[in-house]
């Protein structure tokens, strides 16, 4: 196959950068030195070509030449330069790379992991025994829209990370796309990489440890770019100024560098870019403090609305709301908004942990952070949600306000063309229409009974636009949501808000990850759950002194009824109830009785929902059944959404006669 001229060139350019590295020019004029003293006749005035040749043949240069390169020939067909490259992850304790199916023309950074260190909150974690439970470390990284995830690792003092990731450094929308970025290109990509450490529990439970952001570009002045880091990884909320752990990394640009910059030069760009960060936000807080001033002059008692300007992340870092929210496309992972709410509604549900009281920790983590831990607090639902709907191409906003009793809440609003208003619960996945009361009308008149469980609202927000409720009430009751009135809402200038929170506004903004798919297989799930409750129903009954008999039929037509409950939950329309209740109605007999129980989980944990099952009478009633001809059944059935979410519907059931 003919190459273009310029991957030729630089075809050409990667063999001489390998004979340059195994000095092949300096053996080669050896050797000819040799044997022209050793073969060369005095009555001969020259070497013939073939002689010389076989000369470097017997002292095995070209041996040697041809197995460094390491042509790889297989599948050069399918390696279309149209194709998209799929992010590489591969394990290597060599400092050399193995050999993957890599892109010549692009430029790549092989990050590796090579161990931990100083991780004392696990100083007296005893060695974990072969086949034994323990929990574990799991690195994951995000580089300009590439993830990756490391193999699990037992935790320990010292926990052994040895993964390799290798990262593609590429710049969009500038120029050609396949030439390869040289040192000056890739000096003015500022985005990091970003790594989180999940620790995960022997059941199943995640915890943030840790999230950093890594500069890369130290390596670009580093010699021959290569270069080794020891990166200090400090906890996150009330512990971010505590050190958790190191991590010694090792940093390597391939192709290796032609030439590398300076680190004078690496240096003053990252501190120029620093300098210009630092004066935007310095900037941005001297308007939001104007605004807040001037905000708080149109009533006095906007001082106690929750008009949320800044929020910390999980590294104790104020950043603007604002720069939570992204629109964010979901790929052909979810087809609808309705269908990403009810996965933002399975991602499991935690407030941030507090040492001691005192009440609520505050807490907005980065979206690799929440995605990552597969759970989060009710803001970080609602950023999430919003940045998918504005995916969809709605207008959206996080609102910020309270619930009953005055909890402090973060929901979604949509508002439609036709000035339609919906609140989307990004917790529960309910939608509701927005009807406001009008206050000035008569007692007798007839007002719209909202269904909402929110009571206040002091702000709303999305990634370029910040409004305050300066409505003279902030119930939700009686709020008008004309966002264009000023009266009403009091808005930050578009611009400001931009200036520090458009993507690559400035080097602090975390870039948003793209959703990964699930790696969990429904069907092989679904079989596991529902065979470990079936063992935890039998013994349960044993302890009782019942004998247990199951219908596998009965259980089969359970699938119906629990499809239909989880459609229901992402369309809102309920639709195949009248076929289940006949095949029901069928398969028990004149004479008995059915009862049936549904329950939903966002865990896989079969012993942790049957507990749960048993706390509720309706369930313990089935399960504990006593009678003549009982006959049990039970079907699980998982749903699977992107991050491997997953919504886990029971159903226990059982028949017997009646006898009066």
């Amino acid at each position: 196959m003919s190459l273009p001229p310029e991957k030729a060139s630089e075809l050409k350019q990667l063999i001489h950068q390998q004979l340059s590295k195994m000095d092949v020019h300096g053996r080669i004029r050896e050797i000819l030195a040799e044997t022209i003293r050793e073969e060369l006749a005095p009555d001969q005035q020259q070497l013939s070509t073939e002689d010389l040749i076989k000369a470097l043949k017997r002292r095995g240069i070209i041996d040697d030449v041809m197995k460094e390169l390491n042509f790889v020939t297989d599948n050069v067909d399918q390696e279309l330069p149209s194709s998209p490259k799929q992010p590489v992850c591969f394990t290597d304790r060599q400092s050399t790379l193995k050999k993957t199916n890599i892109d010549p023309t692009r430029r790549y950074l092989y990050l590796q992991v090579l161990g931990g260190k100083a991780f004392l909150e696990h100083l007296q974690e005893p060695e974990p025994l072969p086949g034994q439970a323990c929990s574990t470390f799991t690195l994951c990284l995000h580089f300009r829209n590439q993830r990756f995830r490391s193999k699990p690792v037992p935790c320990a003092c010292e926990p052994d990370f040895h993964d390799g990731f290798l990262l593609e450094v590429h710049r969009e929308n500038l120029g050609d796309g396949t030439r390869m970025a040289d040192s000056t290109t890739m000096l003015s990509i500022s985005d990091p990489v970003h790594m989180v450490l999940i620790k995960t529990d022997i059941f199943a439970e995640t915890t943030l440890v840790a999230s950093y952001f890594l500069e890369w570009r130290s390596v670009l002045g580093s010699e021959n770019g290569v270069t080794n880091l020891t990166v200090e990884l400090m906890g996150v909320g009330t512990e971010s100024k505590v050190s958790v752990g190191i991590l010694n990394i090792k940093l390597e640009m391939y192709p290796p560098l032609n030439q590398t910059l300076s680190q004078e030069v690496v240096n003053t760009q990252l501190a120029l870019e620093r300098q210009k960060t630092a004066e935007k936000e310095r900037l941005f807080l001297v308007y939001a403090k104007q605004w807040w001033r001037e905000y708080l002059q149109i009533r006095p008692s906007h001082n106690s609305r929750l008009v949320k300007i800044f929020a910390q992340d999980e590294n104790g870092i104020n950043r603007p709301v604002c720069s939570y929210v992204k629109p964010l496309r979901a790929g052909r992972l979810l087809d609808t908004p309705r269908q990403a709410a009810r996965f933002v509604n399975v991602l499991g549900y935690e407030r941030a942990p507090v040492i001691g009281g005192g009440g609520k920790q505050e807490q907005w983590c980065t979206l690799l952070a929440f995605l990552c831990r597969n759970k989060g607090d009710c803001e970080d639902h609602a950023n999430l949600l919003c940045s998918l709907l504005l995916g969809y191409g709605l207008e959206a906003f996080v609102c910020v306000g309270t619930k009953a009793k005055g909890v402090p809440h973060a929901w979604v609003m949509t508002c439609g063309t036709d000035g339609t208003v919906t609140f989307w619960d990004s917790l529960t996945g309910h939608r509701y229409l927005h009807k406001p009361i009008n206050p000035d009308e008569p007692p007798a008149a007839e007002q719209p009974k909202p269904l909402y469980p929110y009571r206040t609202i002091g702000c709303v927000f999305n990634h370029q636009t910040f409004l305050g409720n300066c409505q003279p009430s902030d119930s939700v009751e009686t709020c008008v949501f004309d966002l264009n009135d000023e009266s009403k809402w009091k808005p930050m200038n578009e611009e400001a808000v931009k200036s520090v929170c458009a993507p690559g506004a400035t080097t602090s903004l975390p870039p948003f990850p793209p959703l990964c798919a699930s790696t969990i297989d429904a069907s092989v799930t679904s079989n596991e759950i529902e065979m470990q409750l079936r063992l935890l129903v039998s013994e349960h009954r044993k302890d009782l002194g019942l004998t247990t008999v199951w219908e596998d039929q009965l259980s089969y037509l359970l699938s119906p009824a629990l499809a239909s409950y989880e459609f229901e939950r992402t369309t809102s329309i309920s639709a195949g109830n009248e076929e289940f209740q006949d095949a029901i109605r069928r398969a028990v007999p004149d004479g008995h009785t059915f009862k049936g129980f549904p329950i939903h989980f966002v865990y896989r944990n079969a012993r942790r929902a049957f507990a749960t099952c048993l706390r509720s009478p309706f369930c313990e009633e089935i399960i504990c059944c006593r009678g003549d001809q009982v006959r049990l059944a039970v079907r699980v059935r998982v749903f699977t959404y992107p991050e491997s979410a997953c919504a886990v519907w029971i159903m226990f059931a059982c028949k017997y006669r009646s006898v009066l």
